[in-house]
């Protein structure tokens, strides 16, 4: 009756040209029904010079959690003029969480209360087509990274 179901998520713009912004099957329905899509707020935050790579996390919960994958040119200079710590050590290091937390801060602010992103964790290697967590278009494999760090993604709820 004129419509083409694609499963995709899209909005109009000013000349009534469609816009695709999403898939309908990425996005998170959190625990108060809200749709909320993850790849808007992960755009945000991998715009950051800080952020490499994110992925959204919080289906049927409270609030949204990520996966942030700093900037590795950002993570060498930091090392460089803070500490000297190896890759593995950073994830974890107090003083860097708190420089990345400073930029999730920075990125809530341009988010709606729901989108915001609550709490994270920090890994030290991208997601790449060789370990299979993206598609060869570039696109993160949401159910491989949920499976690897589902574990750690539960204990920030």
């Amino acid at each position: 009756n004129g419509w083409v179901h694609t499963g995709d998520i899209g909005e109009l713009d000013n000349e009534g040209y469609l816009k695709i912004t999403d898939r309908k099957k990425d996005i998170i329905v959190n625990a108060g029904g809200d749709n909320i899509s993850p790849s808007r707020i992960e755009e945000k935050l991998n715009i950051e010079p800080e952020i490499a790579q994110s992925m959204i996390y919080g289906d049927y919960k409270n609030y949204l959690v990520a996966i942030i994958v700093p900037d590795n040119e950002f993570m060498q200079q930091w090392m460089h003029n803070n500490k000297k710590i190896s890759l593995s050590e950073l994830s974890k290091d107090k003083d860097f969480y708190n420089i990345i937390r400073e930029v999730v801060d920075r990125v809530n602010k341009k988010l709606s209360l729901i989108e915001q992103v609550r709490k994270f964790i920090i890994i030290d290697h991208e997601f790449t087509i060789d370990n299979d967590m993206m598609t060869p278009t570039m696109k993160v494999r949401r159910f491989i990274v949920k499976e690897k760090y589902k574990t750690q993604l539960e204990k920030l709820y």
